[in-house]
């Protein structure tokens, strides 16, 4: 299976809908073909079809046989591109670099950075007990190892 041509095809599909945006593409060994895509407001199923049809109908069975799995990212993945980050702003998430691991609201993601915020529980400067401070996390995307939006019930 030549990766190169079904990443076109997908592309194509892609470009008919600015809003959608590609994650991964694998193929197996065996040939199943497993495209990820995401969207800046989520993806319809109907999208998710209307890509699996656009490479489906390109690529001859006859030539060479194959499965194809056209899906969104689980929760349970890392987000892998800057415009995941972008469409989750306001989001809780658990980012984790070389020297730390952050877990706070996503408040800003640009082409460089990404910012969290949260409140953590200090001793009081002068005297006994704690006081809550506002904790800020400036993070280069460079230095991520693996952030996941977090589900809060």
């Amino acid at each position: 299976m030549d990766q190169n041509k079904i990443k076109d095809l997908v592309d194509e599909a892609l470009a008919l809908n600015e809003s959608l945006f590609l994650i991964d593409l694998s193929i197996s060994v065996n040939n199943k073909i497993q495209v990820t895509v995401d969207g800046d407001n989520g993806v319809p199923l109907s999208e998710c079809i209307r890509i699996s049809r656009n490479v489906e109908h390109n690529l001859d069975r006859e030539e060479e046989d194959f499965s194809l799995e056209v899906t969104t990212p689980d929760i349970s993945h890392p987000l892998k591109e800057k415009r995941q980050y972008k469409k989750n702003v306001n989001r809780i998430l658990k980012v984790k670099t070389a020297e730390q691991e952050v877990e706070g609201t996503l408040t800003e993601a640009d082409d460089e950075i990404i910012v969290l915020n949260w409140k953590a529980r200090e001793p009081k400067p002068i005297g006994k007990g704690k006081v809550t401070v506002q904790k800020t996390a400036t993070i280069a995307y460079k230095d991520i190892k693996e952030a996941k939006v977090k589900i809060v019930f």
